[in-house]
């Protein structure tokens, strides 16, 4: 009885996650591009900050999905020498699933770039959700849950790898590339993304390979 309560709540807790990203991804899709999204635009736009621009520069770079592709199948291929080669193989499968997920949402919702200032780096792809917040999110996130799941540390690591994501979603606001509300989007749909596959990957990964040393 006692191994049931707190499992109960553990179980709320993911329903509750689970609709509340589901809501916030909802929200900025619906009342996106309005008149708080382009204040926020306005008050981060960096056009005219060299300092804040070359910090901005510095953050959406690691959000690149060349940099981010690069580093997950780097990870991969460490993880494989380490041992651990089905942990890479879940790790580069749910990261290059939802990138490809949310450029889907992309092309399928096809809201325009924001074009109140001018574009600080080149962009050809439209809007929500912003696939650098995404990626970044599902990459660092499920990075740092993965590898630090046994380690009292994994809250303060995975909190770093969140924050990192926070800043390269709001570079890309910055930049002048993305309306606040694509980038909570694509928080918000990376996020969701990592709650919903990496457990459940890490589960059936270890269940097929306790069936095959059984000879199951």
């Amino acid at each position: 009885m006692t191994e049931q309560v707190p499992r109960r709540a553990v179980q709320w807790r993911f329903i509750l996650a689970v609709v509340g990203l589901t809501a916030i991804w909802l929200a900025m899709l619906l009342w996106g591009r309005g008149a708080l999204d382009r204040t926020v635009y306005e008050a981060l736009y960096a056009g005219r900050r060299p300092v804040l621009l070359a910090v901005a520069r510095f953050f959406t770079a690691l959000g690149e999905p060349s940099v981010l592709i690069a580093a997950c199948v780097g990870c991969a291929l460490w993880l494989w020498h380490a041992g651990r080669g089905r942990l890479g193989l879940v790790l580069l499968s749910i990261a290059l699933i939802g990138r490809g997920l949310s450029e889907v949402q992309k092309y399928w919702i096809a809201r325009a770039r924001p074009d109140l200032e001018a574009h600080l780096v080149v962009v050809k792809t439209n809007s929500f959700p912003s696939g650098h917040a995404a990626s970044s999110m599902i990459f660092y996130l499920a990075l740092a849950l993965a590898l630090t799941a046994h380690l009292r540390s994994h809250r303060i690591v995975a909190a770093g790898a969140v924050i990192l994501s926070l800043l390269i979603g709001t570079s890309r606001v910055m930049l002048g590339v993305h309306w606040p509300s694509d980038v909570i989007g694509g928080w918000s749909f990376g996020m969701l993304w990592v709650l919903l596959t990496l457990r459940p990957a890490e589960r059936l990964f270890r269940a097929n390979s306790e069936m095959r040393r059984t000879g199951l």
